[in-house]
């Protein structure tokens, strides 16, 4: 008996399923307070603290590489003050 797959996805498919699911990610700079929470726990490495201050005093983080970013939302989850969001990237599309 032969396996065959029971929803067979093409090459193509999968690949522009993967385009979707990268994201873009904005800080809101006045907002922060340098906690480095979304630093230390972002799962590609997208972020990293800046070296200007913001209105508050405190350095907050600079989006690394725009393109490492799979829109998880993980760093919106874990900051307190609603600084920073991710959104989907579009230019991924074309």
């Amino acid at each position: 008996m032969q396996k065959t797959k029971k929803y067979p996805i093409s090459q193509t498919d999968e690949i522009s399923r993967r385009k979707k699911k990268m994201g873009q990610v904005i800080v809101i700079e006045d907002r922060c307070k340098g906690c480095g929470f979304c630093i230390a726990n972002c799962p590609r490495q997208v972020l990293r603290l800046s070296s200007v201050f913001n209105k508050k005093g405190y350095h907050p983080p600079e989006v690394v590489d725009t393109t490492r970013c799979v829109n998880c939302h993980f760093c919106e989850i874990l900051c307190p003050e609603f600084a920073i969001y991710s959104v989907e990237y579009d230019d991924f599309e074309e």
